[in-house]
C-alpha cells in the first residue's frame, strides 16, 4: 500500500518554480565563475561602469567578506545542511514567493557549495571564487547575490504573514 500524498497541479508548479529558479541561479553563477577563473583569476583588476564595479578574483575560504576563513569545512556543512533542507520542503511549498525565494537561497547555497566542494585546495576545502566589487564593497559572487535576494523574499514573505504550506487539517477534521 503506497503512503504517498498526492500533488496538486498547484502544488506541483511550485515545486516546479522553485526548481527552476534554483537551477538557472545555479547555472549563471557557475558559468560566470568559470569565466572569471579564466578572464579575471590572475589578471589586473578590471573596471567598468566609470570605476562603479571592478572585476578582480579573490579566492574566499570563508563566509562573506572573508569571515571565519579557518572555518571552510563549517560552512562546507552549512551548505550541505540548507539545501538538504530545502530539497526536503520543496514538495510542500504552496505560495509562489516562498518557492522563488527558497529556490534562490538552493541557487546561491549550492554555488558556493560546488566551489567548497570542488575548488582547489581540495574536496569539502575549497576555496570560493569571488569577483565582482561594487564601489568600494567587499568582493562577491552571483551565489552571494543569490542568497542575499531569496532571503529578502523569504523575510518578505514572512512579514507579510504568507505560510509557506498550505495548512493542514486538524486532526479528525478533513
Amino acid at each position: 500500500m503506497s503512503t504517498a500524498v498526492p500533488v496538486s497541479a498547484a502544488a506541483g508548479r511550485r515545486t516546479a518554480l522553485l526548481w527552476a529558479t534554483a537551477a538557472a541561479g545555479l547555472a549563471v553563477d557557475q558559468s560566470t565563475k568559470a569565466i572569471a577563473a579564466v578572464t579575471v583569476e590572475g589578471h589586473d583588476p578590471v573596471h567598468a561602469l566609470g570605476g562603479a564595479v571592478t572585476f578582480t578574483a579573490l579566492r574566499n575560504s570563508g563566509a562573506a567578506g572573508s569571515f571565519a576563513p579557518h572555518a571552510t569545512l563549517v560552512f562546507t556543512v552549512l551548505a550541505l545542511g540548507v539545501v538538504a533542507f530545502i530539497a526536503r520542503v520543496a514538495r510542500s511549498v504552496q505560495r509562489p514567493g516562498w518557492a522563488v525565494g527558497l529556490g534562490l537561497i538552493f541557487a546561491g547555497a549550492g554555488g558556493n557549495l560546488t566551489d567548497r566542494l570542488f575548488r582547489t585546495p581540495g574536496f569539502g576545502r575549497g576555496a570560493v571564487l569571488d569577483f565582482i566589487q561594487v564601489g568600494h564593497s567587499g568582493v562577491f559572487n552571483l551565489a552571494d547575490q543569490c542568497v542575499t535576494a531569496g532571503a529578502a523574499v523569504v523575510l518578505v514573505q514572512a512579514m507579510r504573514g504568507v505560510p509557506m504550506r498550505a495548512k493542514s487539517p486538524e486532526f479528525g477534521h478533513p
